[in-house]
């Protein structure tokens, strides 16, 4: 009995969970070995989604179609203003379907502390996996969105509209990893901000809208005035609406500094939001 007791004793622990302290103590190989969870957490908030609704899916397309309807209304045909000679639905279908999976990514995420910390505080697993997995099921939606995108593309072709599709649709997957990136490392950080600042659950939503129209998404960077391009450029989704439009529509401004500057950002953006993830998750529960 005793040496079954013993032997029991010296197998090897297959998981240690020890306190990290450091503010770069991240251990991404967990993020890795937690695949499965991943999965789980996306199939659950896509079902949960559709079986709630009267339309399912279908609310996926209809929202970026109404939104098309509207701007091509207001800022179309009254506001007057200009697309570049693109088709106006095309051109407006195109910015919200880019903006939508990152504006989702970012609401979100950025509500990932306060909204699971009933789980978080039951059982551990790293808990990346949950704005990770928030971003892929968006990745899902933005799918739908982009075959509706792809539908009314062939359709304008079909029909004779100066469409030129360019090289650069090569780098659309780069184009959505930097979305899903930033979307991420922003929502993430905002999450760990309100575990101490509450109020920040009710401005996002407003500066989001307000991220929207400092946005190409209206309006083509074309109509910018030279000497203020700069400053839109900071902006790193003002690069990748008009480098997606360039990509399918054949019209766009778009310049590989510009682009540099966008990828710079949102790799800081993320580094940022995951260093401070990684430091609120050890002590979030003690402010909840």
């Amino acid at each position: 009995m005793d040496d079954q007791i013993t032997s029991t004793q010296e197998e090897p622990w297959t998981k240690i969970i020890g306190s990290r302290r450091g503010w770069f103590d991240i251990n991404l190989r967990d993020l890795w070995n937690s695949r499965d969870l991943i999965i789980l957490f996306v199939r659950r908030d896509f079902v949960a989604f559709y079986k709630q609704t009267i339309l399912g899916p279908l609310w996926f397309l209809l929202q970026p179609l109404f939104t098309t309807v509207v701007f091509t209304i207001i800022f179309g045909r009254i506001a007057q203003i200009p697309t570049d000679g693109l088709p106006q639905v095309l051109f407006y279908l195109c910015g919200i379907v880019i903006w939508n999976y990152f504006a989702d990514c970012l609401n979100k995420t950025s509500d990932t502390f306060v909204a699971n910390a009933n789980i978080f505080g039951k059982v551990y697993f790293p808990r990346l996996t949950v704005p990770v997995s928030i971003v892929l099921t968006n990745l899902i939606t933005f799918a739908i969105q982009f075959t509706l995108f792809l539908v009314f593309w062939f359709y304008f072709y079909l029909k004779g509209s100066a469409l030129q599709a360019s090289p650069a649709i090569l780098f659309t997957p780069f184009l959505l990893l930097q979305m899903a990136a930033l979307g991420l490392g922003l929502g993430i950080l905002i999450s760990s901000l309100t575990t101490k600042y509450r109020d920040l659950r009710y401005v996002v939503g407003f500066g989001v809208q307000l991220w929207m129209y400092a946005t190409p998404i209206v309006y083509p960077m074309s109509q910018i005035p030279e000497k203020w391009q700069w400053l839109f450029a900071l902006n790193p989704m003002a690069s990748i609406v008009e480098t997606a439009r360039y990509a399918f529509l054949g019209a766009g401004a778009v310049r590989p500094a510009h682009l540099a500057l966008s990828f710079g950002m949102t790799a800081l953006v993320l580094l940022a939001g995951i260093v401070m993830f990684s430091r609120i998750e050890k002590t979030f529960l003690d402010t909840v």
